[in-house]
């Protein structure tokens, strides 16, 4: 994994990172707070070799024998031998191989000092029992291990030249270290625990997750929008503002995905419900009217139609009328706007989507739409729960695939696109909706995980927000009368 896309996936899974170091830090914090202060008091001995005589080469023998002698003394500091009698001396309550885990000795390469050092949680008794040690040790030394067989004083010289201060600090837990471990920990376990969320967790969190399930370009990028269901016509109701921009960005693309020139009709789906397909089709043929270009909205979702609700229109005749000789393209399409831009409904509901979408009639009015617009946009359920938008796509000139930040899962998108592609269906390219949202989504579709007519799943919304959709529709449709009143005044 490159640095790049660590820092990537980082910054996706910051919350991950943040918890980990609150915990570490945390940690350490109560580490501190439950450890028993421990206090660190140290002597420092001088061990000398005397010679008889005052030659410079017998001085340089003693000064080499010292050394070589400091070098094994530190392991008689910690023996019983030494140990014992302070035990003894200082009424300690504790064996000598207790008391030698808290005392160590250590002494520098070429040196004749040797370093004593006790732990323990009262300053002062560290003192006593470091400076007992070394007086313990000097005793051992002259009296016992170097002292003459024949008699007479002893040639090795032990002299305290540091005794023991009382420590003012403890020297554990030492609070900078504890912390400074606890933010290593938390920031390397954040990081782990976001690579290790990333891996099991397949949504797709950009362009980047996108591009490494299909090779088709990403054609548009549309950020989220909260107030999509009182407004989801944006390009229509705030034509100035930067998500307007957005979809008249994706009509820019729609110019160099090598459309064929007489095969102007696309499918927009999408793996699963509630990414934002209506929405975008919606707007994306709005943003198509305003360029000039004569357009033809279809609702192709022959099972659970929500286009016509969101274009603000009546929908009870519609597509599946005129699949079945009920009807003529004329007394289905809508106008709509002061754009050339017609909308058609799906209609009544059948019994068989799939089948009608097929047909040899559903080709014939492809064809038939094809000659008589600019661009043909067809709206058709997701991919994975039916096969009509598969069965349509392979009818018209491609689809373009539509998938959800933080909604869509790879897996689900490569799933989509491989049963547009096992079926002849030409894969235009992919739109990413809903971009950097940080919540719940809603682009309400109502399919829930099976495809249905039953309540809005995750699109569900208050019966408040619902009462001000109505309401805005209704002011739709009114303004939409006014505006033919109005045409047909002005051509009498």
């Amino acid at each position: 994994m490159s640095l790049r896309e660590l820092l990537r996936v980082v910054s996706n899974r910051w919350l991950s990172v943040v918890s980990m170091l609150a915990i570490g830090v945390g940690a350490a914090i109560a580490v501190i707070a439950s450890t028993t202060p421990l206090f660190t008091a140290s002597t420092t001995l001088y061990i000398a070799v005397q010679s008889s005589a005052g030659s410079a080469t017998e001085l340089g023998q003693g000064s080499s024998a010292a050394q070589a002698k400091t070098r094994s003394y530190p392991q008689v500091v910690s023996s019983e031998a030494v140990l014992g009698p302070v035990i003894e001396k200082l009424h300690l309550h504790e064996t000598a191989s207790e008391l030698a885990q808290r005392v160590s000795a250590s002494a520098a390469q070429n040196s004749v000092l040797i370093d004593i050092s006790v732990v323990d949680p009262d300053p002062r008794a560290a003192a006593r029992i470091a400076d007992a040690i070394g007086a313990s040790f000097r005793s051992l030394i002259t009296n016992g291990l170097e002292k003459p067989i024949a008699g007479g004083q002893s040639l090795v010289r032990v002299e305290t030249i540091q005794p023991a201060v009382i420590p003012g600090t403890p020297s554990a837990p030492q609070p900078s270290v504890a912390i400074a471990l606890g933010v290593f920990g938390g920031v390397i376990g954040g990081i782990a625990l976001a690579l290790s969320r990333q891996a099991v967790d397949t949504r797709v969190r950009g362009k980047t997750d996108i591009e490494a399930v299909t090779s088709a370009a990403v054609l548009g990028e549309i950020r989220f929008d909260g107030e999509a269901e009182l407004r989801p016509l944006i390009v229509h109701a705030d034509p100035r503002s930067p998500l307007a921009e957005s979809y008249r960005a994706l009509r820019t693309s729609l110019l160099f995905v090598g459309l064929d020139g007489h095969r102007k009709s696309l499918v927009l789906t999408s793996a699963m419900p509630n990414e934002g397909k209506t929405t975008t089709v919606a707007n994306l043929a709005i943003a198509l009217a305003e360029s000039g270009a004569s357009v033809a909205l279809v609702d192709a979702d022959l099972r659970r139609s929500r286009l016509a609700s969101t274009m603000g229109v009546e929908g009870a005749v519609g597509l599946a009328d005129l699949l079945i000789g009920q009807a003529e393209i004329g007394d289905v399409a809508q106008p709509w706007g002061e754009g050339s831009l017609v909308f058609i409904p799906a209609g009544q509901v059948p019994p068989n989507p799939s089948e009608m979408l097929g047909s040899e009639a559903m080709r014939a009015l492809v064809a038939d739409l094809e000659q008589s617009y600019d661009y043909v946009l067809f709206d058709t359920p997701p991919l994975l729960p039916v096969t009509d938008a598969a069965v349509l796509s392979k009818l018209t000139g491609g689809a373009i695939v539509v998938s959800a930040q933080g909604r869509t899962r790879q897996p689900q998108l490569a799933r989509a696109i491989a049963d547009l592609e096992s079926l002849g269906a030409r894969v235009l390219g992919t739109v990413l909706t809903m971009a950097q949202h940080k919540g719940p989504a809603p682009y309400g579709y109502g399919y829930g995980q099976h495809y249905g007519y039953g309540a809005d799943g995750d699109g569900r919304r208050s019966k408040r927000s619902r009462r001000e959709a109505k309401a805005m529709r209704r002011r739709a449709i009114l303004e939409q009368g006014r505006r033919a009143d109005a045409s047909a005044r002005n051509g009498s």
